[in-house]
């Protein structure tokens, strides 16, 4: 599975790298790991792959951002072209406690097999329909738009199966898609008393 960690990284839509995060690692709980494995392995059979955005996300990253939504310096518009900044948590962009501090959600692509591996640095703009070296979704990650929405009809047909694509196999191994993001996804079986961590990413 290759790892495009966003957030270890300037390339996000703060602009810098995110409180908590020392290093880009994918850290999930072990029942989360082992149904992504699952996920991959179906993947492979079509020479294709995961790409994961974001996993495991420290408290602080979260909190992070939320400070981010309030301090209105409006980093990057094109990442929320249609909604203020200061709106991001209300429309449902972004959490002010999130699942993936608890360790059962993902954010994720599917793009061919490439060895190497080249993580592109470049702002995300809504217009752009993907992030580079990805199938093409429509959008890229983290682009806070209603095209982001999974069964959004506005984007090509392309784009449309596959989102279906990725929510089928993720749903077959046991994952829930958040609907206004088509590469959100959380573990089923996460516990609703599941604890947020605050663990550092290293």
């Amino acid at each position: 599975i290759v790892q495009d960690m966003r957030y270890a990284t300037p390339n996000n839509f703060m602009g810098k790298t995110l409180a908590g995060y020392k290093k880009g690692e994918c850290i999930l709980n072990y029942d989360t790991a082992i149904a992504l494995k699952n996920v991959q392995q179906d993947l492979a059979a079509d020479n294709q792959t995961l790409v994961v955005f974001d996993c495991y996300r420290p408290r602080k990253a979260v909190l992070n951002m939320v400070d981010w939504v309030n301090s209105g310096d409006g980093f990057n518009k094109k990442y929320f072209p249609a909604t203020h900044q200061s709106k991001l948590i209300q429309d449902g962009y972004i959490s002010d406690k999130s699942n993936h501090s608890r360790g059962y959600t993902v954010d994720l692509a599917i793009a061919p097999i490439r060895k190497p591996w080249v993580k592109w640095w470049r702002p995300n703009v809504c217009g752009n329909r993907r992030d580079p070296q990805s199938l093409n979704f429509g959008t890229p990650f983290d682009c806070f738009d209603k095209k982001t929405a999974t069964d959004d009809k506005s984007i090509s047909q392309t784009s449309q199966k596959n989102r279906q694509k990725l929510k089928a196999l993720m749903e077959k191994h046991g994952f829930r898609n958040y609907s206004e993001e088509w590469w959100h996804y959380t573990l089923r079986l996460q516990p609703q008393d599941a604890p947020f961590y605050d663990f550092d990413v290293q």
